[in-house]
């Protein structure tokens, strides 16, 4: 049962780091610049981490095959896909319902999980999520300002809430996948191989990708760097613990008890952040974390 205690862990300190590229996207970065601060400041520490613990350990390198490599490049890719939309949605809904929103990966990691590795979920575990997609459509519903036109079901903020739950989603299973497909030593050498080879893609293909549009934000990045070295702190503590717990249990078990991390978003949002919640929000928030308890006492 160590899968429980390191999830927890990962949860908080995701929380946190979003807590704090949310204060950096409202500062100078942009989203991209946001999400970038995280892998230039976190890819060097996981990779002296992972590269220390084998020469500690005196193990010998890991055996991969093409497999690993596809599944963490892809899950690497939707984890960054997921982090922008996560970021963005900050500017549209307060902190609690923006990592609601993105709770619902753990609606759709069971259906990727069956999908690509064949681990399926019980029948009332099925039951207790869809009662999460329950509180994901109350979620969606953002108030009307007086003389405003549009949806207020299908709306920007939805698009980018769904989006940003459905690649966090499909990156738990893909990183699972991964750690699946890596021959080494003990759980933690897998785990830290896995996150030190996505990371590493993810820095290289976020600098190509600021460097074509958004230059100027890799030295706002840099210049920030009294904020953004927390963020990437955050990230190798949560990253760290996310792929041990995704090495250790079914991915979407792993997520399902993840959502603690509502809790957590719930204090900052309130007592950081200084937002208020409206009745429908959080209404879609208990659902959200009913369902929640109810996978934990099924698992």
């Amino acid at each position: 049962m160590l899968w429980i205690p390191v999830t927890l862990f990962a949860a908080f300190a995701q929380t946190f780091r979003f807590m704090v590229q949310k204060r950096l996207r409202i500062g100078t970065l942009s989203t991209a610049g946001a999400t970038f601060a995280r892998f230039l400041y976190s890819a060097p520490l996981i990779s002296a981490l992972a590269i220390g613990y084998f020469l500690v350990r005196g193990y010998g390198l890991p055996r991969v095959d093409w497999p690993f490599w596809a599944f963490a490049a892809t899950g690497g890719l939707c984890q960054v896909s997921a982090t922008m939309c996560v970021v963005a949605l900050f500017q549209q809904r307060n902190f609690t319902v923006g990592i609601t929103f993105k709770k619902i990966e753990v609606l759709l990691a069971v259906g990727f999980g069956l999908l690509f590795l064949g681990e399926g979920v019980s029948m009332p575990a099925l039951g207790a999520i869809s009662i999460g997609v329950l509180g994901v459509i109350v979620l969606s519903d953002t108030p009307q300002v007086a003389g405003s036109e549009g949806p207020r079901f299908f709306n920007k903020a939805t698009a980018l809430g769904l989006s940003c739950g459905i690649l966090f989603g499909a990156c738990a299973v893909f990183y699972r996948g991964a750690t699946l497909h890596i021959w080494a030593e003990d759980v933690f050498a897998r785990a830290s191989v896995a996150l030190m080879a996505a990371i590493l893609m993810q820095l290289v293909g976020m600098a190509l990708f600021l460097t074509w549009r958004e230059p100027q934000q890799i030295k706002a990045v840099v210049q920030a760097w009294r904020v953004a070295v927390w963020v990437g702190l955050l990230s190798l503590f949560g990253s760290m613990a996310w792929f041990t717990a995704f090495a250790l249990q079914n991915a979407a078990y792993v997520k399902a008890l993840g959502q603690v991390e509502i809790l957590a978003s719930f204090a900052i949002s309130v007592f950081v952040f200084g937002e208020k919640l409206r009745r429908s929000e959080a209404l879609g928030i208990l659902l959200l974390s009913a369902s929640v308890v109810l996978l934990i006492l099924l698992i």
